[in-house]
């Protein structure tokens, strides 16, 4: 919405937001004002943002609400006299890239550098952020993928890098694998596809040998506690015993591992997985077609499926026994789906008693329920999963549960019947793909020499441009239909070899661009160890919640493996980490089946791009999810005019004997304290107080204190509307430019005053509370009671018909 200028209008009526960005957007570029000096003398901060999957879409309002945060991050940081190295590139491999060039019809390798430019050039551009885009990297290019692929090589030859035979989640929309991680509730986080299990041959890195190095670095790291308990949860540290049971006759053991090794004698059944290599050896002849057709029924079923409480319990006796190793006595073995082959040892002791999946199953098999741990209702009904007194325990009788877990293990241990030990929940990272689009797994297969690494110096290995690169379903990728690209020279021997046809998932490629933001300058190396050292880790990395267990934790244990290796110096990537939340619309999450997506182009269009960004930080405060109102965008482009229009119209006024400029000195406190602390919404909502009071002083000030009040708000705005700032600056007859412009101090004396808090009521309804200068004005007051979009809420569609004023305390709208 472009303002024209007419005749006699207001200052802020010739605000025109679109001129104002092409106009900054050119002399940015032209002066390279956001290239970032790396020999600079002032403290580092590399601030980081998640790079974008350029995709069809286009940017959404994930994006901007991330950048625009980040951004402003940045830009405070560097008005603070720090060195801002602000980087953005493109995650341009992998799935999401790739059905979009499936459903259009186009090569990926095309296609992606068509969406990349017009991310950048039309759409990332226009956002204003500081980025340099000297140091862009794109992970679909060779310069970017060889390095990838050279990651790949020192996981291998570390033993970190392995190719096994394992059951993997297989999306039938995709036509891939898919790690843990990018499961959701048993549907691709892509597509959401039910997801099916499949066993295949696939390249794994051994995150796992890394569990318990990744649970205690996160102690020292400066991150919200949700993501240090979300990656803690999903590592799944357990603390217990396995437990040897033997087979009866054959004496074959069956390690079980267990939390609660206290209730070894209440075990009264053992459980093992269906797919456990034991099944078939202790399966009684007379047991085996029930076996085998409960087995072929479990074949057909997800995991989450089998892992869900709240489906009834099914099985099948083996016919087998086996002896318990506390009791001595016989115990039936059963296969139940409720086991899985991967998780633990794939085999569980059963104590129904004091288990309520095993409960169940016992009540629905008829199987004996023994209580072992004392409970006040007993164990018939219900499982007691609780702490207390041993009973039915032998010597061990009378006990605390917790001391019983102990002394029952070193017991048993004694007998070599038991081992304390600890389980994880994390699986290790698979990152085969059987796609196209993604960087070729650098691996040889010789029939002589067996696997055989590419050597360094042949990397890249290319990702052949393909007429045909639709997946095809059958678990291989579509490089193995290409025999220019498979069919090779083994480099040890000489001889015939092919080449690995998977490629890498694309959390690979984003495990380690931060590494090479700083080094895109290096084509000799991944990352260079003098800027490196210089520059990372990073000092601040802003993104969203969807990552927690998937990109940051990867990057964790990438940057750890690196480390051992002897290529960088330190152990984690990402010292500070903030998250933002969700923008919702109409109360959902925004989705094209709903109707309620935000298209950022269509506000950037309207109300200008500053408008748009300052709204996204002013929803709300940044971490929460917070909902996306069309009609507020709109008050803060009036809130950008107005301030447009107090400089524009700043001769006319500052002919005063002056005023008190405490507020001023208050504001400067409260937006650097805002911006510190990521409580965007309530610096800018003191920036609309401080604009406030000028326009209501600006009589009574002297041409000096409106002069300097005006430049404080540019400088406490450029953050924030990093345009209209840099036409206010240039308006105030300021050197270009107000980005690199120092930070505004403030009086500690004239913080002194105190604030009151204000109660907002809307028909005697409590709706906002307001911290406001004591002394405030009604009319400002209100003004600022109107900025809540809680009073907003309960004001609409009503007219207010009176207002009830009590300085300091109390304002109640009555409406009607």
């Amino acid at each position: 919405m472009v303002q024209t200028v007419e005749p006699g209008a207001r200052a802020d009526e010739r605000f025109d937001p679109h001129a104002i960005e092409q106009k900054w957007l050119q002399r940015w570029a032209e002066s390279g004002l956001y290239t970032t000096d790396f020999n600079a003398q002032a403290p580092k901060y590399y601030n980081l943002m998640e790079f974008p999957y350029p995709s069809a879409e286009g940017l959404h309002v994930g994006h901007a609400y991330t950048y625009s945060g980040a951004d402003t991050n940045g830009r405070f940081k560097r008005m603070q006299g720090k060195n801002v190295f602000q980087p953005m590139g493109f995650d341009a491999f992998g799935i999401h890239s790739e059905n979009y060039a499936l459903k259009v019809g186009i090569n990926p390798m095309i296609l992606t550098r068509q969406t990349v430019a017009r991310y950048r050039d039309e759409q990332m551009s226009r956002l204003g952020c500081m980025w340099d885009w000297s140091h862009a990297v794109d992970t679909s290019h060779p310069n970017y993928y060889r390095w990838t692929q050279w990651l790949f090589l020192q996981m291998y030859k570390a033993g970190l890098a392995v190719r096994k035979k394992a059951p993997v989640n297989w999306c039938p929309k995709d036509l891939t694998v898919l790690a843990n991680e990018q499961v959701i509730n048993g549907r691709c986080e892509r597509c959401d596809t039910e997801v099916v299990q499949r066993e295949m041959t696939q390249w794994f890195f051994k995150i796992t040998e890394y569990a318990d190095r990744l649970l205690s670095g996160l102690d020292g790291l400066d991150w919200p506690e949700m993501s240090k308990t979300l990656q803690r949860n999903w590592i799944g540290r357990s603390e217990g015993a396995e437990l040897i049971f033997a087979v009866e006759r054959s004496g074959e053991p069956i390690p079980v591992f267990t939390t609660r090794p206290d209730t070894v004698f209440g075990a009264t059944y053992v459980v093992l997985a269906p797919e456990h290599p034991l099944v078939e050896r202790i399966t009684t002849p007379e047991q085996a077609a029930v076996v085998q057709q409960y087995q072929t029924a479990t074949t057909l079923k997800k995991e989450i499926e089998r892992l869900a409480l709240d489906k009834e319990k099914t099985g099948a006796f083996t016919g087998a026994y086996a002896v318990n190793p506390a009791t001595n006595e016989r115990v039936p073995i059963w296969i139940a789906d409720y086991v899985l082959l991967t998780y633990g040892t794939g085999a569980i002791m059963a104590v129904p008693g004091h288990d309520e999946r095993d409960h169940e199953f016992a009540r629905r098999f008829g199987l004996r329920i023994d209580e072992v741990v004392e409970s006040a209702e007993g164990v018939e009904q219900q499982a007691y999963t609780g702490a207390g007194p041993l009973k039915n325990s032998a010597q061990f009788n009378g006990m605390a549960s917790d001391d019983g877990k102990r002394a029952i293990t070193a017991w048993l241990e004694e007998q070599g019947r038991a081992r304390a030990t600890v389980t994880y929940r994390l699986r290790d990272w698979l990152i085969s793909r059987q796609r196209y689009w993604g960087p070729p797994i650098p691996i040889l297969y010789c029939d002589a020499c067996g696997e055989v690494p590419v050597p360094e110096e042949q990397l890249p290995v290319l990702l052949p441009e393909v007429e045909n690169f639709r997946p095809t379903g059958t678990g291989k990728s579509p490089l193995a239909t290409v025999e220019d690209f498979y069919r090779t020279e083994c480099p040890e021997c000489g001889g015939p070899a092919t080449r690995e046809t998977d490629v890498a998932d694309t959390f690979l490629d984003s495990s380690w661009y931060y590494l090479r933001y700083p080094s895109t300058a290096f084509d000799d190396r991944p990352f260079d160890p003098q800027t490196t050292q210089q520059w990372l880790p990073v000092d601040s990395y802003m993104g969203g919640k969807e990552h927690i267990v998937m990109h940051h934790l990867y990057s964790r244990f990438v940057t750890k493996a690196l480390h051992d290796l002897g290529h960088l110096s330190f152990k984690e990537p990402f010292q500070r980490l903030r998250l933002h939340g969700m923008v919702t619309k109409d109360g959902a999450k925004m989705s094209k089946s709903r109707g309620n997506v935000v298209n950022p182009d269509e506000y950037m269009n309207k109300y200008g791009t500053d408008a748009f960004r300052a709204y996204l930080l002013f929803m709300g405060p940044y971490e929460d999810d917070n909902e996306f109102n069309v009609n507020a965008v709109q008050g803060v482009a009036r809130f950008l005019g107005r301030v447009y229009g107090l400089v524009d119209s700043r001769t006319e006024y500052g002919h005063g004997q002056g005023v008190e400029m405490q507020t001023l000195h208050r504001t400067i406190e409260r937006v650097s304290r805002g911006l510190e602390d990521l409580r965007y919404h309530t610096a800018i909502a003191a920036l609309m107080e401080l604009s406030n009071w000028i326009g209501s002083v600006r009589q009574e000030m002297t041409a000096e204190q409106l002069q300097t009040s005006l430049e404080h708000l540019t400088l406490l705005l450029a953050p924030i509307a990093p345009y209209t700032a840099e036409e206010l600056w240039s308006r105030l007859g300021r050197e270009y430019s107000v980005h690199t412009q120092t930070w505004p101090s403030f009086d500690p004396t004239a913080l002194v005053e105190s604030t009151v808090t204000l109660v907002v009521q809307v028909n005697s309804k409590l709706r906002e509370r307001l911290e406001l200068p004591s002394g405030v004005s009604q009319e400002a007051a209100t003004e600022r009671a109107m900025q809540s979009e809680r009073v907003t809420a309960a004001l609409a569609g009503k007219t207010i018909r009176k207002t009830v004023w009590v300085p300091d305390k109390l304002l109640n709208l009555v409406a009607g």
